[in-house]
């Protein structure tokens, strides 16, 4: 399908934050999201029931899920976990879904694989044997937006929408058109209009609407702020949006399995991109609730968070020594984290600070040799933001941030075929000869 195009301006306005927005549905009776207990306000602790609400009522701070965890047993819980399904819903003790969500139309994302990557250390430099690569491109969609759509499907559910939605850099729109086709909601997402090819094409092959903006990344978003308080949003639940307590939930999956995944162990250090932050501080938030769960052991660790240079204004705030991030109008290749005015980034500040971490970036170029390098020794062919964190945790190394001796977790979000064009350029075949022996021997290809 063609991608529709429409005109916004950057005077468009938002709705209401600390209620549901005007035309949206709203919770009726007894909502069903297993142990979340309510919302609670990351700012002033301000709690509210379960609903489609996304910023405080009191100081508009952001809002997230609360729980009643399964505290007491831990050994029973790790069973529990260890024989659930291969998928997130392993997990669902401690995530807002129902307890029969494993039962229900989904995609089933996650449970991924954690590769070894020793090829890659030997290359930048750390320790054989404590480099692993999260590999998320091997999600349905092949990004990790998979899981952070499967749980706001969940609460889309709960909340009785009826259309799935979502401002997006590519990834999250085909996520949404995917979960929204296998479990029979309409989708229409929104994308800013100069998205990678691949993208659009795999947002718009699952046959919801896919409409384009002129404008980056931050348009489309005030554009949907504006759609949310609207009449023509009634029914309306966008993912990132009025959804987006709920959906960011599904990033602390990361942080789970990464822990099982090295037996139950928390790594010394981690590597995470950065577009609005969410998933840096999911994980984060994540790795708290292990071990206050008592599933893995108390220890400390350090988060990284890496940017493209193009698009860098945590990283800049950071090595400014700043606590406001201040917004950047977004030129890079790695349009999947181009965003300018990211909405956790304060948080994800406060996280590297904490944990003793750091916010660093790479240009263009750095990006398109860190997703060749990763490709020719592990294998794994990563799309513009594997390259930006592959490429930091690199520059990390060389600054002696990173420890080469301590177990470190790089995280590639999606796969390299969404971004071929990054690579085109100089990925070709070695040579075109007749089919010949003496031919193949004259182009000097025969070892």
């Amino acid at each position: 399908m063609a991608v529709q195009t429409v005109e916004t301006s950057a005077a468009s306005g938002t709705s209401a934050a600390g209620t549901p927005a005007s035309g949206t549905a709203a919770p009726s009776g007894t909502v069903d999201l297993g142990p979340a207990s309510g919302l609670s306000c990351r700012e002033c602790g301000t709690r509210f029931d379960l609903g489609p609400i996304f910023a405080c009522a009191e100081c508009f701070g952001p809002l997230e899920v609360a729980y009643d965890l399964p505290l007491g047993d831990p050994e029973a819980l790790r069973a529990k976990i260890e024989s659930g399904p291969a998928n997130i819903w392993r997990y669902a003790p401690l995530l807002p879904v129902p307890a029969d969500v494993a039962d229900k139309p989904n995609l089933n994302p996650g449970w991924t694989k954690l590769v070894k990557a020793d090829n890659l250390a030997r290359e930048i430099g750390v320790e054989p044997g404590k480099l692993f690569v999260k590999d998320d491109s091997g999600n349905p969609t092949h990004s990790f937006k998979d899981r952070v759509v499967a749980q706001a499907l969940e609460a889309a559910r709960a909340f009785g929408f009826t259309t799935l939605s979502c401002s997006s850099t590519g990834n999250l729109a085909g996520a949404v058109g995917a979960a929204a086709a296998r479990a029979g909601f309409r989708s229409c997402v929104f994308i800013p209009h100069d998205l990678e090819q691949g993208k659009v094409v795999m947002a718009a092959v699952y046959g919801g609407e896919l409409v384009g903006i002129e404008g980056n990344y931050d348009d489309v978003n005030r554009f949907c702020s504006e759609l949310i308080g609207d009449p023509l949003g009634e029914g309306w639940g966008f993912v990132n949006v009025n959804l987006r307590p709920y959906y960011g939930e599904g990033s602390k999956t990361l942080a789970y399995e990464i822990c099982e995944q090295l037996g139950w162990v928390i790594p010394d250090q981690l590597v995470i991109p950065i577009a609005s932050g969410s998933q840096l501080t999911k994980i984060d938030k994540g790795l708290k609730e292990l071990i206050a769960l008592g599933l893995v052991e108390d220890k400390p660790y350090k988060i990284f968070g890496a940017q493209a240079e193009g698009c860098s204004p945590v990283s800049a705030a950071f090595k400014a020594g700043q606590d406001v991030v201040r917004p950047q109008k977004p030129n890079t290749i790695a349009k999947s984290l181009a965003i300018g005015n990211p909405a956790d980034g304060p948080y994800v500040l406060d996280i590297a600070r904490r944990t003793g971490g750091a916010v660093e970036d790479v240009n263009d170029e750095q990006v398109v040799d860190a997703i060749k390098v990763l490709a020719r020794t592990e294998g794994i062919f990563a799309e513009t933001a594997g390259g930006v964190t592959v490429g930091v945790t690199r520059k990390l190394v060389e600054a002696g941030l990173i420890d080469p001796a301590l177990t470190t977790v790089v995280l590639n979000t999606g796969d390299g075929l969404k971004t071929l064009d990054a690579v085109a350029e100089t990925s070709q075949a070695t040579a075109t000869i007749p089919p010949s022996l003496e031919a193949f021997r004259s182009a000097g290809l025969a070892g």
